[in-house]
């Protein structure tokens, strides 16, 4: 195809002859060529990969057709072919039979030919899928809470009668032999309750809100750590002096960020290095709304990584890497962050673990947000 300069659409506005279309193919981006009736014509190699169809296949058959809930797609299709634009990006979800959603920036093109061909050309739409796939994750998170939440009120009603049989019990016997089991039980109901406790505290709300130095949470948490792994384990600091405070609970995000240091001690076995880092973030979106800045932590370590079969679900209840583990320390800060506004994100891999908090400062609807009007948080 004669004018064909990748990854440019505008060049492909020539009229296309035939024997050309497999220029398509120098496109990064996936492209699809159909004639006036909305049938699909050509479709690049990246098209194929991306929807998981053969040109072969699908030659000749209504492009929309591919397609389960495609209303939008054939919109845009029914508006190419009265010409009423000749030029038109758009967002677009689609979702092929049995597979899930892809979220793609489309660029339509009207081709300057009397076939009346148009170009379709989808790239995804990353800040639109990660927003999908929060949300997604936030839903799921959402349900096991209250799952656990409902079992944790279930179960702790019968506690406290157990616990008291058990001392009534325990003053009957005369042997002190036997009152050892009495005991055992105690301390095992207590030991229910306080996981309950645990379970149910996030759920409890903001019960102290103030003007939160981020840098004096991280200094509390690295003494905790570094009293409980005093030999072997390093905690790196590396701040960023001109970060504002933040409005919240210092108990809630002291626990949260407890919770991720330790769970980076346990995997490195209290033998590494730990790094804390702090930055401002710009422009950033947490749950569907944006911030034009936001508290940026970092928690990373050198550790062996989180297994790959749970790290989609390292935030839900009851998941845990560790034997030992109940799984209820990182559900625990996610939902105390998440009470705050923002949200834990994580990235790992063999030798670098990296948990990251966000905590947003103010909305880019809010021209004089709390950034603006709080003190520095230096140390």
């Amino acid at each position: 195809m004669r004018g064909v300069r990748p990854p440019r659409i505008s060049n492909l506005r020539r009229t296309p002859e035939a024997s050309g279309l497999d220029g398509l193919d120098l496109l990064t981006g996936a492209v699809a060529l159909l004639d006036a009736q909305g049938a699909t014509v050509f479709l690049n190699d990246a098209a194929e990969e991306l929807f998981e169809v053969s040109l072969r296949r699908v030659r000749g058959q209504a492009f929309s057709e591919l397609f389960v809930e495609s209303d939008a797609l054939e919109a845009l299709l029914a508006k190419a072919m009265v010409r009423e634009f000749d030029e038109r990006r758009t967002e677009l979800t689609l979702k092929r039979p049995g597979r899930e959603g892809v979220a793609l920036l489309t660029d339509a093109t009207v081709l300057d030919d009397p076939r009346g061909f148009l170009l379709l050309e989808f790239r995804p739409d990353l800040q639109r899928q990660r927003a999908e796939r929060d949300e997604r994750r936030r839903d799921a998170l959402q349900a096991g809470h209250d799952l656990v939440r409902g079992l944790a009120h279930e179960i702790r009603n019968p506690l406290g009668g157990i616990r008291g049989a058990a001392q009534l019990l325990e003053s009957e016997l005369e042997a002190p032999e036997m009152r050892e089991y009495t005991q055992v039980i105690v301390r095992e109901v207590d030991r229910l309750r306080a996981l309950l406790d645990r379970l149910l505290e996030p759920h409890r709300g903001l019960s102290h809100l103030e003007d939160v130095n981020l840098h004096e949470v991280c200094e509390r948490v690295c003494a905790l750590v570094l009293a409980e792994w005093p030999q072997g384990l390093r905690i790196e600091r590396d701040y960023d002096a001109s970060l504002p405070s933040v409005r919240g609970d210092p108990e809630q995000l002291i626990q949260a960020l407890l919770n991720l240091v330790r769970n980076a001690a346990q995997a490195l076995a209290g033998r590494g290095s730990i790094r804390l880092v702090t930055r401002i973030a710009r422009q950033v979106t947490i749950d569907r709304r944006r911030h034009r800045l936001a508290l940026d932590l970092h928690v990373i370590d050198d550790g062996p990584g989180v297994d790959p079969e749970i790290r989609e679900r390292i935030f839900f209840p009851m998941v845990s890497a560790r034997p030992d583990g109940v799984g209820l320390g990182l559900t625990l800060a996610q939902n105390l962050i998440l009470r705050h506004g923002g949200v834990i994100e994580c990235e790992s891999q063999p030798g670098h673990t990296d948990f990251r908090i966000l905590l947003p400062l103010g909305s880019e609807s809010d021209a004089n947000g709390p950034a603006t009007a709080m003190h520095g948080g230096n140390l």
